[in-house]
């Protein structure tokens, strides 16, 4: 539970009020903050538009970088010592929409599982809407048609600012009816956008493997009760994989005692006492 808390703290304050905290620009007609944090980037999808941002969207800074055709140095080597260090677990602890995404699993409705080899195509996405196709036509066109962008950018803009209305035209209502789907699915499916089509997800996931920090399963100790599948937010099968590509590193499967944060240059210590009866019982 504390756990828990503590990476909801983390989303909710870091996420929303640190990463957005520039009040000011949702006072209408808008503005956009140009301070000098705007240069940096936080490890989570955050719209540079969005009127209280106070950085910049790492994906957002990547397609820059794409299109004018020029190797980012000090851009590429804080993002792979980050995930060097951590893996995907900023996706567990700061991505707002990450937060959302589980907040609206939440709802009572239907539920579906989402088939695990569709959790590959954020590669596509990384690889087609981030690099390739930006490289050709010189347009940044995953930002274009980011959810989180339209929520956090595209909304704002045009509810506070009527020149921005004026401005609206066949691409923003693509961009709203992604956003809606995205939105619906939440409700039925453990974080579709996150597990699917996210290309920072799919930068960081490259690294769950070989990252410092890991998660380490005890076979001995595992009774197959799904618990940890059960509670996981990507819909994971800790016992089949602990450190999976889709892993957030949240840390929610350790309630189960088989389940433990370890390290590379550690091993998991094995528990003295046998499962408890619930978690044995899921």
């Amino acid at each position: 539970m504390h756990r828990l808390l503590f990476r909801r703290f983390f989303q909710s304050g870091l996420g929303v009020g640190v990463a957005n905290g520039y009040l000011k620009g949702f006072v209408p007609p808008g503005s956009l903050w140009q301070g000098q944090s705007k240069g940096l980037c936080i490890p989570a999808l955050n719209c540079y538009a969005c009127p209280g941002s106070l950085f910049a969207c790492p994906i957002g800074t990547l397609q820059h970088f794409v299109i004018i055709r020029a190797i980012p140095l000090y851009f590429t080597g804080l993002f792979v010592t980050f995930c060097m260090a951590v893996g995907r677990m900023a996706c567990g602890t700061i991505c707002p929409f990450g937060y959302l995404q589980e907040i609206l699993y939440k709802f009572h409705s239907f539920k579906i599982r989402i088939p695990s080899w569709l959790t590959y195509l954020k590669y596509a996405f990384l690889v087609g809407l981030v690099i390739v196709i930006p490289f050709y036509t010189l347009q940044p066109w995953f930002s274009k048609l980011c959810p989180v962008g339209t929520l956090t950018g595209g909304l704002p803009w045009v509810t506070i600012n009527p020149e921005i209305r004026l401005m609206i035209h066949e691409l923003f209502w693509v961009k709203i009816g992604i956003l809606i789907v995205v939105v619906g699915l939440s409700a039925v499916a453990k974080r579709p956008f996150c597990r699917v089509a996210c290309p920072l997800g799919a930068i960081f996931s490259l690294f769950n493997r070989v990252s410092i920090l890991k998660l380490a399963f005890n076979d001995a100790m595992c009774t197959h009760c799904d618990k940890c599948t059960r509670i996981c937010p990507m819909d994971i099968s800790i016992y089949k994989d602990a450190n999976n590509h889709n892993c957030i590193r949240c840390f929610d499967c350790t309630q189960c005692p088989a389940v433990a944060v370890t390290h590379a240059f550690g091993n998991l210590p094995v528990p003295a006492s046998e499962p408890t009866l619930d978690v044995a019982a899921g």
